[in-house]
């Protein structure tokens, strides 16, 4: 539960905070928002300096999350939550909603990794869009992204937060479909954004019903009176969260939309995957913990969802030959781990937020190393077509690297923090969920082992005319910092600090001796972790990579390769019915509808054209027809006189 004060369902602004440098939070949001403007409005006029603005802004939102995260460090606990009113959103009937901000130590974290990352990536951007004519138009697009992120996690309420999440969406549509020259770009973008309207409302029905039975879709107000509604309605309230973080977050069933977004430039992979749109729907999960913490069923569902999420992206990632689409089904693999830490409740959100934030450092470090090798093999995305790569491209091989030690969880690397708090957690709650998020460390390191195989050692597959070489520092200097934090993100857990600054938010876990020793689970994972990495080493190391796919492959590899036939499935169960159905309205609309409105009508003009030919205008013709009335009207009272 939140512990500040209630006025009129939003937080009262300590007055120490009031001025000073909690004052400038608005600001982290209006510099990359400004940029957006400026750079989407401003045209051709700004092309010449326009990425280095749009570079600059978001590096001036980072720097003043520091300072504010500092701030906070140096305030108690119970002062730690702090309240910033901008203005009167709008008002209707009994619903207020301002536009509210609230800084805490849970938007703490995600300001400085969406910041801070987001701006290595806006670096990194400068050299790998060097040659593009529309470079000032993607860097306004990026800050947008990164403006509507931050929104989504500094809101106190859910209707801004809907704003930011929407905002999200729009951006990465923009995004994703960057390039839309090309039909498959064009194509993930409107997948993308179609599969998001899915989660989408249930998000928006959340928002509805937080209204209805709160009477409030602020924060604060709905987590002091959620004790006070009824299981039912916890649980609907859950499920819905759930679905919208499902959409997000790319999480089963709906992921579909992930690998075709690796259509767009590099960057906006990374930005995605690491610092902002998939880690929506954990967001979303772990500032809803008042709901979710009175909802057991709701928890439940989120287990399983990130359970099927965990082994659905490492198989994908185990099977595709697409650099960008193996990372890609990683993340979903990762994100999966978040989510099922998020579903262990008070015990499992911090590490759910922990493993976000190493996930961020190594994953965007991946994605931007991906970007230099295809940068330097001529926009080459197939593994294949790789190997011996790390001798052309030393920096880029030893800063990936990094990334590739710390997803797979190599002692002292930062996702060998995390992961295992998040595996040791899960074995404590349930001894199945636990085993099942150890096998799926094991499968991380077999599928990251043979992407680090295929492109960085066997024997060189290059296609003709390629000369590998190593990216501009503009590229790699990102690299390396993305790097350092990716051996150093272990920082977080020294002496469980971000259980502690966390407690305020989503609780205090409860300390009980675990079933297994921690030192156990951690001997544990490397064992398994170790046995992915050497059976991708006997398949792959060990053999040669042939340049051409192979036809004669399992049916698990062949359902990998179709991600599981998520898009068959999706086609099946969604798209030809919804044609059918559609096919089906148009029908009745054109046939039924239409000839009820219109039958009247033409059947009056039948008659009236039939009754036409009879006025010919001929004086004859009128004649004759009114002798033979006559002769007819005669004829009638003769038979009847007769009788």
């Amino acid at each position: 539960m939140y512990a500040f004060h209630e006025a009129g369902g939003i937080p009262v602004v300590d007055p120490s905070a009031a001025d000073g440098v909690f004052g400038l939070l608005w600001l982290v949001i209006a510099l990359p928002l400004a940029g957006a403007a400026v750079l989407l409005i401003g045209g051709r006029f700004t092309d010449r300096w326009g990425h280095l603005l749009g570079t600059a802004l978001p590096i001036g939102s980072f720097a003043i999350s520091v300072a504010l995260f500092v701030s906070l460090l140096g305030r108690d606990d119970d002062k730690r939550q702090i309240g910033q009113h901008l203005y009167t959103w709008f008002e209707t009937g009994h619903l207020d909603v301002g536009m509210d901000l609230l800084y805490d130590p849970l938007s703490a974290l995600f300001l400085l990794l969406i910041t801070g990352v987001g701006s290595l990536i806006h670096v990194y951007s400068i050299g790998y869009m060097a040659h593009d004519p529309r470079r000032r138009r993607f860097f306004g697009y990026l800050n947008l992204f990164v403006a509507a992120m931050l929104m989504l996690v500094l809101s106190e309420n859910y209707l801004g937060l809907f704003l930011g999440w929407e905002g999200v969406g729009l951006a990465s549509y923009l995004l994703i479909g960057f390039w839309q020259h090309k039909p498959t770009a064009a194509a993930a973008a409107k997948k993308a954004f179609v599969i998001n309207r899915v989660g989408d409302m249930g998000l928006s029905l959340a928002i509805m019903l937080f209204f209805i039975t709160f009477g409030s879709t602020s924060f604060t107000v709905i987590s002091a009176g959620a004790g006070e509604a009824s299981s039912t309605t916890v649980t609907i309230l859950g499920l819905l969260l759930l679905l919208g973080a499902c959409g997000k977050s790319a999480q089963f069933p709906l992921q579909a939309w992930l690998l075709d977004a690796m259509e767009g430039p590099t960057p906006v992979s990374a930005l995605i995957h690491a610092a902002t749109m998939v880690t929506a729907g954990v967001y979303l999960i772990v500032r809803s913990n008042f709901i979710f913490d009175l909802a057991p069923h709701a928890q439940t569902a989120v287990v399983v969802v990130a359970v099927i999420s965990i082994f659905w992206g490492a198989w994908i990632g185990s099977s595709k030959d697409d650099i960008k689409k193996a990372l890609a089904g990683s993340t979903m693999s990762q994100i999966g781990y978040m989510m099922l830490a998020a579903g262990l409740g008070v015990a499992g959100y911090a590490f759910a937020i922990f493993h976000l934030l190493t996930h961020g450092f190594f994953k965007a470090n991946m994605f931007l190393g991906a970007g230099s090798v295809m940068h330097g093999m001529d926009d080459d995305v197939d593994m294949r077509h790789y190997g011996m790569v790390r001798k052309a491209m030393p920096v880029t091989y030893l800063t990936f690297g990094m990334g590739y030690l710390a997803i797979i969880g190599f002692p002292g690397f930062s996702g060998f923090w995390s992961k295992d708090k998040i595996i040791e957690t899960a074995l404590a709650d349930n001894w199945l969920v636990g085993l099942c998020a150890l096998l799926g460390a094991g499968v991380t390191g077999f599928y990251m082992t043979r992407l680090m195989l295929m492109t960085f050692f066997t024997d060189k597959r290059w296609e003709k005319g390629v000369h590998p070489h190593e990216s501009p520092s503009v590229m790699t200097v990102p690299l390396m910092v993305l790097a350092a934090l990716s051996v150093l993100g272990g920082v977080f857990l020294i002496g469980d600090w971000i259980v502690d600054f966390l407690a305020p938010v989503v609780g205090t876990p409860e300390h009980e001796d675990p079933p297994i020793p921690a030192l156990a689970v951690t001997v544990l994972a490397v064992l398994v972790v170790a046995v992915g990495v050497a059976v991708a080493w006997l398949l792959v190391g060990r053999r040669d990579v042939p340049r051409e796919a192979p036809q004669d492959v399992s049916f698990a590899t062949r359902a990998g390769r179709n991600e599981l036939y998520g898009n068959l499935i999706n086609d099946t169960l969604v798209v030809n019915p919804g044609k059918h159905l559609t096919t089906a309205l148009l029908a009745t609309d054109k046939y039924a509808v239409d000839g009820v409105l219109t039958g009247g009508p033409v059947a009056v003009g039948a008659l009236a054209g039939v009754a036409r030919r009879v006025q010919n205008g001929y004086v004859r013709s009128y004649a004759l027809s009114i002798l033979l009335g006559a002769i007819l009207v005669a004829a009638v009272l003769l038979a009847v006189n007769l009788r």
